[in-house]
């Protein structure tokens, strides 16, 4: 990177409320991609925050995931989330056939099932919510339990080690400087756990998920048990995070515009369409995820990205480029469908997208038909908002009817 380009320190740790970051705001209106410092990690990296220029990095080869693997790149939590068999650090064509692999876990066949899962969960977390009465914590009813109980109950994990799995996911994306050892033991538990479920179910197969992904089959060329563990712990990561957080953030988000709830009640046909405008607009997340290194000298917005360079993109600030989402800081749910980035892009698109979408819409579809006359329980200013780990979300959300 030129010596004289001074990086911006970038600790990425607004979490007040689902306003957007304003530091990325800052970074977005600049004319060029910029060097940033992040709070761990040994080098500056370059952000990019268009659209157009997000989906260039997330789909040109001369950019690597896999290349960082091995070094102490910059990033926001003190210890790494992904594990270098992760398919979320490899490059095609490896990355290609995991996802192949993968993929035959989420057929339209196993999510009608999954649904049919998750459906009853949610009404057995809802009744439980009523028979209580109000006030009652959405985040801890449903928003928490009911993507725990899901990701588990379709990965086949025995209902006793629930709490267990729980704890090492919040273990592993916290940010505080403490954290980096129990995470790192968190993070091999887990391998180590789906380890031998792999065996297990090789030897003994169910109708659960990890079942499906030991028997996968692409010709001759299936999972190892390393690789199935691995995808198995992406998996759990993947099924606490985006639906956990999203729930309760898409919740607040009707609970406080009565116009957009007003929208979706009248258009139940068109709760697909409205969760997504919503995934659009939510910064679901801190700051960036993993970055990649360039391999090559690559020319991009006017800027000489080095051989070597770490390059991050941001999620949140593409689903945000004007240029592509006009108004793009109103949620509109008649906007024109158009493909947003909150679950990734290109060969790193989440191959969970379609178990993540049925738990949106089931839980939010549920929780509005059962609960019509739903609503916050306090000023929406007196919230507590995740300020440990990665995520954005409420840490509570107290609810009446």
């Amino acid at each position: 990177m030129p010596p004289n380009s001074k990086a911006v320190a970038c600790p990425f740790d607004f979490s007040t409320g689902l306003e957007f970051d304003p530091s990325l705001a800052a970074l977005m209106a600049r004319d060029s991609i910029t060097r940033i410092r992040l709070p761990y990690g040994d080098a500056d990296a370059w952000l990019v925050t268009g659209f157009d220029a997000v989906r260039q990095v997330t789909t040109d080869q001369r950019f690597s995931r896999a290349g960082i693997m091995g070094s102490d790149y910059p990033r926001l939590t003190p210890e790494p989330i992904v594990s270098p068999e992760s398919i979320n650090v490899m490059d095609p064509p490896h990355s290609s056939r995991l996802r192949r692999l993968a993929s035959q876990a989420f057929t339209k066949a196993h999510v009608e099932r999954m649904r049919q899962k998750i459906t009853r969960i949610a009404d057995t977390l809802l009744d439980e919510m009523a028979a209580q009465g109000p006030p009652a914590d959405l985040a801890r009813h449903l928003s928490n339990r009911l993507p725990q109980h899901t990701i588990c109950d379709v990965l086949g994990i025995v209902q006793d080690d629930w709490p267990l799995m729980d704890r090492y996911v919040h273990q592993l994306l916290s940010t505080g400087p403490d954290s980096r050892e129990g995470a790192a033991t968190a993070k091999a538990e887990l391998v180590a756990y789906f380890s031998r479920m792999a065996d297990e179910r090789r030897h003994s197969p169910g109708d659960d998920l990890i079942s499906v992904l030991a028997n996968a089959q692409d010709g001759d060329d299936a999972l190892d048990d390393r690789e199935l563990a691995v995808m198995a712990l992406t998996l759990m990561l993947s099924g606490h995070d985006t639906a956990t957080c999203q729930i309760s953030n898409i919740t607040y988000l009707l609970l406080t515009r009565p116009e957009l709830m007003k929208h979706v009640r009248s258009r139940p046909e068109s709760l697909t369409a409205s969760l997504n405008e919503l995934l659009r607009f939510i910064p679901f997340r801190k700051g960036v995820g993993i970055p990649r290194v360039a391999l090559e000298d690559v020319e991009m917005e006017g800027v000489r990205i080095r051989a070597g360079d770490f390059v991050h993109v941001s999620y949140l600030t593409a689903n945000r480029d004007p240029e592509r989402y006009p108004d793009p800081h109103t949620i509109d749910p008649e906007r024109p469908p158009l493909p947003h980035m909150t679950f990734g892009w290109g060969g790193h698109l989440c191959v969970a997208v379609p178990l993540a979408m049925a738990e949106l819409e089931v839980s939010i579809g549920r929780l509005l038909d059962r609960f019509p006359d739903l609503r916050l329980a306090v000023a929406p200013e007196d919230l507590r908002w995740d300020t440990e780990t990665i995520r954005r979300f409420p840490l509570e959300l107290p609810v009446a009817w």
